[in-house]
């Protein structure tokens, strides 16, 4: 092949190679980069920007849920970033109508190799639209209790009690039960109090009462509940339910079964257990036990 036919062979567009080394396509395709690269610049900034300006909005109102924002924010920015790639490839003179169609194609394609991952997305949108549980809630989902600190669309991420990481699949929380222990400013603390059969119930009842009831962390309204509520084997058992705030509750319950227990010993109630008597055997008999209550 000799260098006129090398020329004249068609190349790109309908141009040969001679058409693409005149200065006029070179200087028309300089401008075209640059046009791309400041579309791409422009769209990048504006993409954070409103990424920026949609998070913040919820940092401003405490009314408005900050994970909802985020996600706002996320699929703005990517929208963004998709115009400007179309964009930019209008810009070379590529027919964007045919990419979109390739894009949808393709995606279709995707969708039905990732149902799972799809289903998590679709779970996630959900979560973060509906709001069943929000940064900083203590929830339990799907058998995993602790603190959730972030909501993506594929997964949730808790921090248990130990402060481990625990990640659940955004379908295994939409489609489980969700217990959510923020979500309400009170909650109601329970114990059951054993005192034994020849204990004065009257006098057990107001000493029980009288020590929840002066913590400051106690609510008296509503009311509480200090009842017996089961003659069992070896007691009679006080069942106890008594509001506090939402976050007063596990010390405030693991305060005053000690307060309880040291109050009813001053008091002079008995509180029972049962203990095992072991019965030293004979020669030739086998040992033996008694169960007795002190």
């Amino acid at each position: 092949m000799n260098l006129d036919t090398l020329l004249n062979t068609e190349i790109w567009n309908g141009k040969s190679l001679g058409d693409l080394l005149t200065l006029d396509f070179l200087a028309s395709l300089f401008g075209n980069v640059l046009a791309a690269v400041l579309i791409l610049v422009v769209g990048l900034v504006l993409a954070g920007w409103a990424k920026r300006r949609i998070t913040n909005l919820s940092k401003r109102h405490q009314r408005l849920d900050e994970t909802l924002f985020e996600f706002l924010g996320s699929i703005l920015s990517y929208a963004i970033i998709a115009f400007a790639f179309l964009f930019v490839l209008n810009t070379f003179g590529v027919q964007t109508t045919s990419v979109v169609a390739v894009i949808g194609a393709a995606g279709l394609a995707i969708g039905l190799a990732l149902q799972g991952t799809l289903s998590n997305i679709a779970a996630g949108v959900m979560i973060i639209f509906f709001r069943p549980i929000k940064n900083g809630d203590f929830v339990e989902v799907n058998g995993q209790m602790g603190t959730v600190k972030n909501i993506s669309l594929n997964f949730t991420e808790l921090a248990s009690l130990s402060n481990t990481q625990i990640i659940i699949p955004n379908s295994e929380v939409w489609g489980n039960t969700i217990v959510n222990y923020s979500i309400y400013p009170t909650r109601r603390a329970e114990w059951v109090f054993g005192v034994g059969y020849g204990s004065n119930l009257k006098t057990a009842e107001d000493i029980i009462r009288d020590t929840i009831m002066s913590d400051p962390r106690s609510h008296a309204e509503p009311e509480p509940f200090i009842q017996v509520n089961n003659l069992g084997d070896f007691s009679v058992d006080f069942l106890v339910r008594v509001w506090c705030d939402r976050a007063d509750l596990f010390q405030f319950q693991a305060d005053m079964k000690r307060k309880v227990k040291e109050a009813l010993d001053t008091g002079g109630i008995d509180i029972p257990f049962p203990t095992r008597t072991l019965v030293q055997p004979q020669k030739g008999e086998q040992a033996s036990t008694a169960s007795t209550v002190d």
